[in-house]
């Protein structure tokens, strides 16, 4: 089993779209479950109706799941292992106040030193325990050793049992922390396989004595990805509009050129381009780098135009609300100026917008109107041109360039005669 587990707490990442699909890809390969689990057991960072915005943005992407469930469904179960490690002696109740807990960490601050639990409540007795009436936590015991584990990106990784430290796996209000949660809901459902980010490899030493603690036997294999850098060399956040998924969308960027995007970033690839499907044929984990890689727009906005390029061009044309396939390939004989969805749609409603004829050739631009709506239809452009130089009298620049904002809209672009291919079955509707 190999899962992506989002939290429905903002907006979807790059970085969590590119885990995704990786484990998408490795599940596919490994002929594997691939879980979504949405991880949703901190009340109050939840935003409403965010899960269904991801589950939207992953079906978007052709990401489909096997298995789909919500973290806080076995909150009955966390509770439970909680406890349970309390009982054998391996976790234990700790009453320390927020307050006492943050002076201790401005201390270490102070001195410079790496803030650890002080451990004041590790040894108290369950008669202690039973007779305080405070609110507390339940922390896990720190481990005895050293814990190591294989990356499958990184190599050997180890924490230190300071490191570890004697961390909170149930919050005083009955809920597990993300650690205990994620360690817990790996064992219940059988996860082999865990490639994240790599802001998560200072957990997986936590998760892994936490599974320890409750004498889980099977073994987990890890992955953890770099991060995406900006432009500037510096970890993508909000700031960066690319960082989030909704935005490349909106801006017009196709599902596919994102997908290839993302696996190609920081990997070798066999091909350039290339959609998820043909990647599941291919794709090794070990060919992506350890290093950051930096987000490029330019080179998506150029894997956008190739994959505009390859698109069927009836399904190209629905994107601009279009049924026929004309449209679709009027389009991408616009891919040599535009590389977006977004900014060709601007070209194409350009065409179709009322035309001002309030300009240096706007005398001419009316001569040729009132020419090409009493003409016949020509399918060829040759004949279209010399039909209308007969009747308007107007020739050279004069016939051209008004020909052009007649049909287009815009003084520069793809060859007038290309266009008029494409838009025959529509030219009296655009010249009106």
């Amino acid at each position: 089993m190999l899962r992506f587990a989002p939290s429905p707490t903002g907006d979807m990442h790059i970085g969590n779209l590119r885990v995704a699909i990786f484990n998408y890809i490795l599940a596919k390969q490994q002929n594997k479950d691939f879980i979504v689990r949405i991880e949703d057991t901190d009340r109050e960072r939840n935003i409403e109706d965010k899960d269904q915005e991801i589950l939207a943005i992953l079906q978007k992407f052709g990401i489909n799941d096997d298995q789909l469930y919500y973290q806080s469904k076995n909150l009955h179960i966390h509770q439970h292992m909680a406890i349970k490690l309390v009982e054998q002696k391996k976790a234990f109740a700790c009453f320390c106040s927020e307050q006492e807990l943050e002076a201790q960490r401005e201390l270490a601050k102070k001195n410079k030193k790496a803030y650890r639990y002080s451990g004041k409540c590790e040894f108290l007795t369950q008669q202690e325990v039973l007779k305080s009436d405070k609110k507390y936590v339940i922390r896990l015991k720190k481990p005895e050793s050293d814990i190591t584990f294989e990356d499958a990106i990184k190599g050997e990784q180890s924490m230190s049992p300071g490191e570890v430290d004697s961390f909170v796996i149930l919050r005083a209000d009955g809920t597990p922390t993300y650690n205990f949660a994620c360690a817990v809901d790996d064992m219940i459902h059988g996860v082999s396989f865990v490639c994240r980010g790599e802001d998560h490899t200072s957990n997986t030493p936590k998760q892994i004595h936490i599974r320890n603690m409750l004498d889980y036997e099977k073994s987990i294999r890890y992955a953890h990805l770099p991060i995406i850098l900006n432009t500037e060399g510096k970890k993508m956040s909000k700031r960066d509009d690319a960082s989030s998924v909704k935005w490349l969308l909106s801006e017009g960027f196709l599902p596919d050129a994102i997908i290839n995007y993302l696996v190609q970033l920081g990997n070798k690839t066999p091909k350039e381009i290339f959609d998820l499907h043909e990647a599941i044929e291919w794709f090794k984990l070990e060919n992506v780098s350890k290093a950051p890689a930096k987000f490029d727009l330019d080179k998506l906005r150029f894997l956008n135009r190739a994959h505009i390029n390859r698109t069927d061009d009836r399904t190209l044309s629905k994107y601009f609300g279009f049924a026929d396939e004309q449209v679709g390939k009027l389009a991408k004989l616009y891919t040599e100026e535009a590389s977006t969805l977004k900014e060709i749609d601007e070209k194409i409603v350009s065409i179709f917008r009322p035309k001002n004829f309030d300009n240096e050739f706007g005398e001419q631009m009316k001569i040729l109107q009132q020419v090409i709506l009493d003409a016949p239809m020509f399918d060829a452009f040759d004949a279209f041109k010399k039909h209308l130089m007969e009747k308007s009298g107007l020739k050279g620049k004069n016939f051209f360039k008004p020909l052009r904002l007649l049909l287009t809209n815009k003084p520069n672009g793809p060859e007038v005669a290309d266009v008029y291919d494409l838009i025959k079955g529509y030219i009296t509707q655009i010249v009106r």
